[in-house]
């Protein structure tokens, strides 16, 4: 008699029940394989060779429409990534699909085609929702649902936090095609108005941008929410450049026609991407930014993203470039959204070249322009320096990630190190040019009091 796993109702990611599986989940074989129940039918077919994608395919070769391959040819998307490739035939046949890829490989597109595809076929409702971890990422794709769907008179909603409720009750009223979500936000909604849930009812498909983030404990109430309003004939789809056990346990409660599609194991980082360190004191941090950045120019750098772990420290150094005639934007949590997307946008359109940021930026967001990412403060786990550093060197460009390591960060990089399976070459300077600028930013710097003393 065939045992089947029961998958908890409140909580159903793909909706289904699976014969158990004869190795531990926590132990998945690392090769192509298709795995079978005892029926003999299969459920999940995993893929970890990314070298097997033929260069000659072009979007028409996996089914998509003319329509959207004449969108890919005006958007300058002249083929399918490997990601693209794999992902999208499956998408279009009704499979739930994982795919892991590295930043910059087209994801966004890899779901997004085949579900406009699919909209075009069959215009209604909410056709699909997609659940992403921050308000910025959230807005970037629905310009890219927008772009990639223009001839489609598509009606696109953002749902996010620090926007005005109501209006966004209203819109979803409206049901447009695509509801792009944060999930605090889109709880609080279906929470609130018992009007809302139901015109989820019909959702075709369900997908978690970043899934990694999206699928972290901290979001566990939402999803729950959320899911309970969605039927459960809909494809699941999840993205993310990063792998944890979470997605894995997931992926093995996924039984109907899964896929896997997994172009590394581990993690990764694009090979155009120099990734350096500087190893210097505490105390001095600030001093060898400043350095940094007056060489941008010197070094061809367009545009630059800062990381620090604190919204705290984001806003001492937007003071202290401020005060240095050094113009940046700042970007952290505890700014209205407003003034976060103002930030967003004097960044994009280069009226800032450099953006002062927490985590909130390290996910999806796609800026062309950004040659340099700062790592300023190193951050506790390696899933996260692999999505910061993948701001930049995005779709085949060469960037620079340069990372200060203070006496504190050492076990930090050496683990970085470890999972990325290569050391950080070393940062040339001349340390007698940097401590040249010492006076100039201690002048400005936290020593006199006057940043701590402003957010009091």
């Amino acid at each position: 008699m065939n045992e089947e796993v029961e998958v908890d109702d409140n909580f159903p990611l793909f909706s289904r029940k699976i014969a158990p599986k004869k190795q531990h989940p926590d132990s998945p074989k690392r090769n192509n394989t298709t795995t079978q129940n005892p029926s003999q039918r299969p459920y999940l077919q995993k893929e970890t060779n990314p070298s097997s994608t033929p260069n000659h395919l072009s979007f028409s070769d996996i089914g998509l429409a003319e329509w959207a391959v004449n969108t890919c040819k005006e958007l300058g998307m002249k083929k399918p990534t490997p990601v693209q490739c794999h992902c999208i035939p499956r998408i279009l046949a009704g499979e739930d699909v994982l795919g892991l890829a590295q930043t910059g490989s087209g994801k966004t597109a890899a779901f997004a085609l085949p579900i406009l595809n699919k909209i075009a076929e069959d215009p209604y409702g909410i056709f699909a929702l997609v659940v992403t971890p921050t308000r910025e990422l959230a807005y970037q794709l629905s310009e890219q649902f927008r772009a990639l769907g223009s001839c489609l008179n598509l009606r696109c909603a953002v749902v996010v936090g620090g926007m005005d409720m109501l209006n966004q009750a209203q819109t979803l009223m409206k049901r447009p095609h695509v509801v792009i979500a944060t999930p605090g936000r889109i709880k609080v909604l279906i929470e609130a108005n018992p009007d809302i849930p139901p015109v989820f009812s019909k959702t075709k498909f369900l997908v978690l941008d970043e899934a990694d983030r999206v699928l972290d404990v901290g979001f566990e109430e939402e999803l729950r929410v959320v899911f309970q309003c969605l039927p459960k004939n809909r494809q699941t789809l999840l993205f993310s450049a990063t792998m944890t056990s979470n997605l894995q346990t997931l992926l093995e409660l996924s039984a109907n026609k899964a896929y896997f599609y997994e172009a590394y194991e581990g993690f990764k980082t694009v090979e155009s991407l120099r990734q350096q360190y500087v190893f210097i004191p505490k105390n001095v941090k600030d001093v060898y930014l400043i350095y940094i950045l007056t060489k941008m120019e010197e070094m061809n750098i367009r545009s630059a993203i800062i990381f620090v772990s604190t919204c705290r420290t984001c806003h001492l150094l937007s003071l202290l470039l401020e005060e240095l005639d050094i113009e940046a934007a700042a970007l952290h949590s505890f700014k209205s959204q407003s003034l976060r997307l103002a930030a967003l946008h004097r960044f994009k359109s280069g009226q800032a070249p450099i953006l002062l940021a927490t985590d909130v930026a390290s996910r999806g967001l796609d800026i062309p322009t950004v040659d340099l990412v700062i790592n300023y403060d190193i951050p506790r786990f390696p899933r996260d320096y692999v999505h910061r550093v993948g701001r930049t060197a995005r779709a085949g460009r060469s960037g620079l990630a340069v990372s200060f390591v203070t006496q504190n960060d050492v076990i930090l990089i050496h683990e970085i190190e470890g999972v990325l399976g290569k050391q950080l070459d070393k940062f040339e300077c001349k340390e007698n040019e940097v401590l040249d600028d010492i006076t100039k930013v201690s002048l400005f710097g936290r020593p006199i009091g006057t940043f701590e003393l402003a957010l009091q």
